[in-house]
């Protein structure tokens, strides 16, 4: 059995909605009605006051065409390899998320490469089989998910796993400097690799 709660759910739904919406890191604290009217309240929001951090304190948005892909496919790298998030289980890098037990039984331990069904076919590989996922930077080893919802001629594995992010280019958006990591280039090597 779980603590008492000393609110109801209606109560902690409004809460959230006087506050603003959870902010993260989410405080501790057994109280959560004093901390919504406390601590939470407190805290800054960024860009809350209209300011940005530019000369005339507005906002810049910058558009630009389309970049083409940084590590185009070959013959020897033929396929697209794109991240991004996994399951519903997984955020970040597992740098929060992945210190949860509970979060961790929602998804498979070992990383997974999800492969369209016509790829999958001309590779001979089934479903669940390990393979090598291969990029210009090294390789790892991979299960198998075929899936329709990744296209003929490209790749996903979840960002999550530490090794896929050993995988994937440096990139870098010129403007804010926030890293891309989510294409390039890789090839899929069946067992025997």
């Amino acid at each position: 059995k779980g603590q008492p709660c000393d609110f109801s759910g209606i109560q902690d739904y409004e809460m959230i909605e006087q506050a603003g919406g959870i902010q993260w890191p989410f405080p501790s604290g057994k109280n959560l009605e004093g901390l919504f009217a406390g601590a939470l309240m407190q805290q800054r929001r960024l860009f809350e006051d209209g300011h940005f951090f530019h000369p005339d304190g507005k906002a810049c948005f910058r558009f630009e065409e389309p970049r083409s892909s940084p590590e185009p496919v070959s013959e020897e790298h033929p396929f697209i390899f794109l991240t991004g998030r996994g399951t519903s289980a997984q955020w970040h890098t597992q740098t929060r998320t992945g210190k949860s037990a509970i979060l961790r039984k929602m998804y498979p331990a070992d990383p997974y490469v999800e492969i369209n069904p016509y790829d999958a076919e001309q590779l001979k590989v089934d479903p669940s089989q390990w393979v090598q996922v291969m990029t210009r930077r090294g390789r790892i080893r991979a299960q198998v998910m075929i899936v329709p919802t990744v296209r003929r001629g490209q790749i996903f594995m979840p960002m999550h796993y530490v090794t896929t992010n050993q995988l994937t280019f440096p990139a870098f958006d010129p403007y804010s400097r926030q890293p891309s990591y989510k294409i390039c280039a890789a090839r899929i090597l069946t067992e025997g690799y």
